[in-house]
């Protein structure tokens, strides 16, 4: 079983990653922003840096439920440790 480095010191578990998204480019569309919106106020949001976030991971919990986790780290650097299976195992 493989963990995603998401940035600071977080991780998920690669089989619970739902996907990975550029808050850039998903945030013009209207329903991106309220999905997110809705997430934020339902308390399934966690921030895993300090830094302006530049992506975001949906991750599904055991229970089904959506998190999302937003990071300082692009998507296509967190897609890029994916496909080269830079995974942590514990």
């Amino acid at each position: 079983m493989g963990y995603l480095h998401i940035g600071k010191n977080v991780t998920v578990e690669e089989r619970r990653i739902i996907g990975i998204f550029d808050l850039d480019n998903t945030t013009w569309s209207r329903h991106t922003r309220d999905f997110l919106s809705l997430a934020e106020l339902e308390g399934r949001v966690v921030s895993v840096g300090d830094d302006l976030p530049k992506s975001f991971t949906l991750c599904r919990n055991k229970a089904g439920e959506v998190t999302v986790y937003l990071s300082q780290l692009s998507s296509s650097t967190l897609y890029k440790r994916m496909e080269a299976g830079f995974f942590e195992n514990f």
